[in-house]
């Protein structure tokens, strides 16, 4: 997915439009000003004695320098009747101190929420039938119609200057911060604001910005992008977007900590993961953040009513894919405005992309996100770890079942591995990776065998002989060491196959592991060891063979 960021889209627009100069009228429109236009902005703004108070914040903060340059803008300008002397003071106080701290000029909440809030690049006029959205520089998307700019009065209209246009206002236009703004504007949301914020950067975008002369053989730009870029936008949804709609159901700092600190346990690492505290950390946040995000792109009025489908959902025909099973659904959740749905009891709180659901009570539950049933199919590569080669054949033999097959459709992904022994009297054994599987909670694990049928319909009758194995589990221990094999945990000590049958066996229940290996940079390392039990006298009069078909191996959070 990619970032977002109004300048990049507003100013790619100016560096394709210089390419064309002269040779347009869309040139013309945005970009020339009648040729009986005189002066600049900035001469024009702090020469009206109606907007002393507008010029006195404008200069304050730098952009008088701005709006003399040779770049063409649109002013929105209040005047001093409802902007008076003691609100420019209050805004020229906030840049000072934010510049004393060093925050970023675009930043900084005087530019931003007022300066860049009433000055647009390009020409804008307007006429008796106006009626659109504009660009600010600040990116905001603002109504302007015939009379009114932000739901506020236009007094004067297409005052055309050299370098633009210039409306005065009755009212200062308010400002309307996005979804990833407002969370850091709320003093009960300051918890998951200082998460997401933490990875903010900012990137310099050479090709969007505007370049000028070049001096002592570097290029002075008339106007440096610089792009906001997050790493959660590309997990969570793009919070800043200001072209797309967004609800989200954001945690309140009680509901935040209580989330994190029952979370944590979840994520806890052995001490051979590099930098695990930091993994617990941000894995706690980010397991809260998943699934709170929703597009109303791909929620529409009425279908939301009966499920709400967040940025992290996988549309049904996806889920096979994702999750090993049509019938897994995570996040996405059934009548969410419902008593105990996931918007149920929120606070909800409009913003310039959407809205900010604040919610005390978390209605979200664990299950429903990252709590997921892990399927280890027995004939993906990277699940196999290792085979007693003395006592069995390698490579296993995988096989995929055919459409004309009768257990076509039965075997999960309609594949599976067959561990076949190497000698008339070995009993086989073979250990399979469990991935990403979760500290401290309870899994259910269940195992899924295919009959040598699905692999071939000729198959003799010997060769459709049940068999009988043992399956076992080995964890790391504190140190990030296998335990040893004389400790591995006995899940079943003999479990018997059926003759022509796909077989569904509980192992055990409510097994909880110690450390985590959640991440796709970590290494599996929770293992099922499965080993045959047939002895040769079976074998002789026919009653076991020492062939065992895995379909796969489940592990599912347990049910209290």
């Amino acid at each position: 997915m990619k970032y977002f960021n109004i300048y990049r889209k507003v100013l790619s627009v100016v560096v394709i439009s210089l390419a064309f100069m002269g040779c347009t009228d869309e040139w013309n429109e945005h970009y020339d000003v009648s040729p009986a236009a005189q002066g600049t902005l900035w001469e024009a703004i702090s020469s009206n004695s109606d907007l002393s108070n507008f010029a006195r914040v404008v200069k304050a903060c730098g952009y008088d320098t701005t709006l003399v340059s040779k770049q063409v803008f649109t002013v929105f300008a209040p005047t001093n009747a409802n902007f008076s002397s003691a609100e420019a003071d209050s805004i020229i106080s906030v840049y000072n101190q934010e510049k004393a701290k060093n925050i970023k000029e675009k930043d900084n909440s005087a530019v931003k929420e007022f300066v860049q809030n009433h000055i647009a690049l390009y020409n804008y006029s307007v006429s008796s039938s106006s009626n659109d959205s504009i660009v600010m520089m600040n990116g905001k998307y603002i109504r302007l119609t015939s009379n009114t700019f932000g739901g506020q009065q236009i007094l004067n209209a297409n005052a055309p200057y050299g370098n633009g246009i210039l409306f005065t206002l009755d009212h200062k236009v308010k400002y309307f911060p996005n979804i990833f703004e407002y969370l850091g504007k709320d003093a009960e949301l300051d918890s998951v604001a200082k998460f997401l914020y933490s990875y903010n950067k900012y990137e310099f975008d050479e090709a969007a910005s505007v370049s000028g002369e070049i001096v002592d053989g570097k290029t002075v730009y008339l106007d440096s992008v610089v792009n906001l870029e997050n790493e959660i936008f590309r997990r969570i949804g793009l919070l800043n977007a200001e072209d797309s709609t967004y609800w989200m159901v954001a945690p309140t700092n009680k509901a935040w900590t209580s989330l994190v600190n029952e979370y944590s346990q979840y994520f806890r690492y052995d001490n051979s993961v590099n930098k695990r505290d930091s993994l617990t950390s941000a894995n706690a946040r980010m397991a809260v953040l998943y699934g709170t995000v929703f597009s109303k792109s791909y929620n529409s009025d009425e279908a939301i009513q009966d499920s709400a489908m967040s940025v992290n959902a996988y549309p049904y025909l996806y889920r096979l894919y994702a999750y090993g099973s049509l019938n897994d659904k995570y996040y996405q959740y059934d009548k969410p405005f419902d008593a105990g749905g996931v918007f149920y009891g929120t606070n909800n709180v409009m913003c310039s992309n959407g809205q900010v659901m604040k919610a005390d009570i978390w209605n979200i539950n664990k299950k429903q996100t990252f709590f997921q049933t892990i399927r280890a199919e027995g004939e993906t590569a990277e699940r196999l770890d290792s085979v007693d080669k003395l006592s069995t054949q390698a490579p296993l033999k995988i096989v995929n079942v055919q459409t004309r097959n009768p257990f076509y459709g039965k075997v999960s992904r309609n594949s599976f591995s067959m561990i076949l022994p190497a000698g008339a009297s070995s009993n086989t054994m073979a250990v399979f990776n469990v991935p990403n599987t979760l500290s401290n909670i309870g899994y259910d694990i269940y195992l899924i065998t295919a009959p040598v049928l699905a692999s071939d319909t000729l198959a003799s009758s010997d060769q459709r002989l049940p068999t009988k194995f043992r399956v076992r589990m080995s964890y790391n221990d504190e140190k990030g060491q296998p335990i040893n094999s004389r400790l591995w945990l006995t899940l079943q000590s003999k479990l018997e196959t059926s003759r022509d049958k796909v077989d569904t066996f509980l192992v055990s229940s409510n097994i909880k592991i110690p450390y985590c290996s959640y991440g796709t940079t970590q290494t599996p390392q929770v293992k099922i060891i499965l080993d045959t039990r047939v002895s040769n006298t079976e074998v002789r009069q026919g009653s076991y063979n020492r062939i065992l078909g895995l379909d796969c191996i489940i592990f599912k959070p347990h049910e209290d």
